[in-house]
């Protein structure tokens, strides 16, 4: 991990025979709380935050299965296709797992319950599709959506809800599948009025875009 002013803290709560989750705790009090998949790289993202000098944020990170094809069965709520058929069922139970077991754990554990106007889910990549799942179908809990080159097993419904997160997009110029995902996700919530942020950078699908991305994406939501 790199060297920050808080601490790390992993457990292993009970979901699927035992899943770790990694939260960044800031050295003061946070004001803000991120929630992530992916969580055994997201966590240590943390520096990037405080060397931009913005509020104390809490980065809690629910670490993902190593099965890539299982990741995809959790993260996304996608319809299935003649190439890939999603798992409904597996969905649903990490669902349960990210929005109440993890937040269960950082409330009692971590004692962070912050309201959802500071709390945001983020993700890149996959991790982008569960981040926009879970915004969508928990608005109440996440204010906020900050979602990084989202793939395309999720995308917009025909319907979106009345009740809409902020949302920030950002993809990369180098990588246009996964550019026309997030700019079809821009269009579709903007066009059900919810306030987005649509971010084109030059690179392409990978950490050096994101980590760059991230400060950037926390300080739109919780800037002082």
């Amino acid at each position: 991990m790199s060297s920050v002013a808080g601490e790390f803290m992993t457990e292993t709560l009970e979901y699927d025979g035992g899943r770790q989750v990694t939260a960044y705790v800031p050295a003061t009090a946070a004001e803000a709380v991120v929630f992530a998949g992916d969580g055994h790289l997201i966590p240590s993202w943390a520096a990037a935050l405080e060397a931009a000098d913005l509020p104390p944020t809490m980065i809690v990170g629910a670490h993902r299965v190593a099965d890539e094809t299982l990741r995809l069965h959790e993260y996304s709520p996608g319809r299935s296709t003649a190439a890939f058929a999603f798992d409904p069922h597996r969905f649903a139970a990490h669902e349960t797992f990210f929005v109440e077991d993890v937040r269960r754990w950082a409330a009692t554990r971590l004692a962070v319950g912050l309201p959802a106007g500071r709390t945001a889910v983020f993700g890149v990549s996959a991790g982008a599709e569960l981040a926009l799942a879970m915004g969508l179908r928990h608005p109440d809990v996440y204010g906020t959506v900050l979602c990084a080159s989202p793939g395309a097993g999720y995308q917009p419904p025909a319907t979106l809800p009345d009740r809409l997160p902020r949302t920030y997009l950002v993809a990369g110029t180098e990588e246009p599948f996964f550019l026309a995902n997030a700019t079809r996700w821009a269009d579709a919530l903007r066009e059900a009025g919810g306030d987005v942020v649509m971010a084109e950078r030059a690179g392409s699908h990978g950490n050096t875009l994101w980590n760059h991305e991230f400060p950037l994406m926390v300080a739109w939501a919780f800037g002082h």
